[in-house]
């Protein structure tokens, strides 16, 4: 059937279980829940359908979180950080809205694009593991399902990107580290303060074979 989005939540312990239920989650922070911004909020709720809303108009649950009125708060678990959107200083709709979340929804394994770009960039993570593949290969929703697997180990740690190597927008990355289409699937990994990476190519993703590029890098 269909949720009802957003969820209402009226205590601490209910926007706690909301918020640790999900990689993200996004609590609207409301006094009026009838007002024009809730009501763009709901809007934007019906729109990003793999992201959980909770709305919330309780005074404890806005404290707790120190959270302004009027204010939508975007959670992540990936790297433990928060974003925060005002609602009430400037004309937002739920295309901004809509906009705020796909900019700021890091998961366990992030979709590189020109829009979670952003995102990645502004995450608290400063090792970054690309794995750079064709999306369309039949072997793709095996080496996924291992890279995710992979990436539920370094949950804090490292910011796991797949990167599609068929994106126009992404043969920038692919020169970056001076690979070719015919070298795919290759993992690289990055240290964002300095630069330093390294790379690797790959003929068979294994949680193993993860484990031991990232470890050997961390150390």
């Amino acid at each position: 059937g269909t949720t009802d989005k957003p969820i209402l939540l009226n205590n601490i312990p209910d926007a706690e279980a909301f918020i640790s239920g999900a990689e993200v989650a996004v609590i609207g922070f409301f006094q009026d829940p009838q007002s024009p911004g809730a009501e763009q909020f709901r809007r934007a709720a019906g729109q990003v359908a793999e992201v959980p809303f909770g709305l919330s108009s309780s005074a404890a649950v806005l404290s707790h979180y120190g959270a302004a009125e009027n204010t939508v708060v975007l959670f992540r678990t990936v790297d433990n950080d928060r974003r925060d959107l005002d609602m009430s200083s400037r004309e937002v709709d739920a295309k901004t809205l809509t906009h705020f979340v796909r900019m700021n929804e890091l998961r366990l394994v992030t979709e590189y694009n020109p829009v979670t770009a952003i995102g990645v960039m502004q995450s608290s993570l400063h090792f970054n593991l690309l794995l750079i593949t064709d999306k369309m290969s039949p072997k793709h929703p095996e080496r996924m399902r291992k890279f995710r697997a992979a990436a539920e180990l370094y949950k804090g740690k490292i910011l796991f990107i797949l990167l599609d190597s068929n994106l126009q927008s992404n043969e920038q990355v692919l020169s970056y580290f001076q690979l070719k289409k015919s070298q795919l699937p290759a993992l690289a990994i990055f240290h964002t303060p300095d630069d330093v990476h390294e790379v690797v190519a790959v003929n068979d993703i294994s949680i193993e074979h993860v484990q031991d590029f990232c470890n050997r890098f961390l150390q």
